[in-house]
């Protein structure tokens, strides 16, 4: 599992999970422009299929994406065979050899089944999906947890759009004023 990536450069991994949205993931887009950033986006198949256009769009501008599954499904909750034919179908949109579980949840024995994938975790969650936490919040999960090398969890979805218009620009702004730079996450 990578966590966060060892560096001493003032680097930041901005990631998005569960898009394309049609609203979000222009948005960000759009913000991570404005900055010359890259991220990484964690698609979920069935949202690739809705939105071809703007899948196309975060390759076509540089972004780096990975699986997010077909239809986000919990590890947890998922019996190791259908979890792994749901990637599988996912991975007909996604070509991609980086995996987010969603929610974080996935058990042992799925990932040992995945060895072609690298499986991207976190360690910055800004909480953007959660929509009891306050726009002001999710921005100080995030600039008060981050270093160099961090990890940072962003949804382009309609459930966290309300503090991800407000927590993003603002989290830029503040790394870019103190020096950093936004990455995508690499393939091996």
């Amino acid at each position: 599992y990578l966590w966060s990536i060892d560096t001493n450069e003032k680097t930041i991994y901005l990631t998005f999970d569960d898009g394309p949205h049609h609203q979000a993931t222009p948005f960000v887009l759009d913000e991570l422009k404005k900055y010359d950033a890259k991220a990484t986006f964690f698609c979920i198949g069935k949202n690739v299929e809705a939105h071809p256009d703007i899948y196309k769009r975060i390759l076509d501008e540089g972004h780096q994406v990975g699986n997010h599954t077909q239809n986000h499904l919990n590890g947890w909750k998922t019996d190791t065979h259908t979890y792994l034919a749901d990637i599988s179908e996912a991975a007909k949109q996604i070509d991609s050899t980086l995996f987010r579980p969603p929610y974080g949840r996935i058990r042992r024995a799925q990932a040992k089944r995945l060895k072609a994938y690298k499986i991207v975790m976190w360690d910055v969650l800004s909480g953007d999906f959660d929509e009891s936490l306050s726009k002001e919040k999710c921005l100080h999960n995030v600039t008060s947890r981050s270093k160099p090398g961090s990890i940072i969890v962003f949804h382009d979805s309609q459930q966290a759009l309300t503090r991800l218009q407000h927590a993003l620009p603002a989290t830029m702004q503040f790394f870019k004023e103190s020096g950093y730079s936004f990455r995508k996450i690499e393939m091996e």
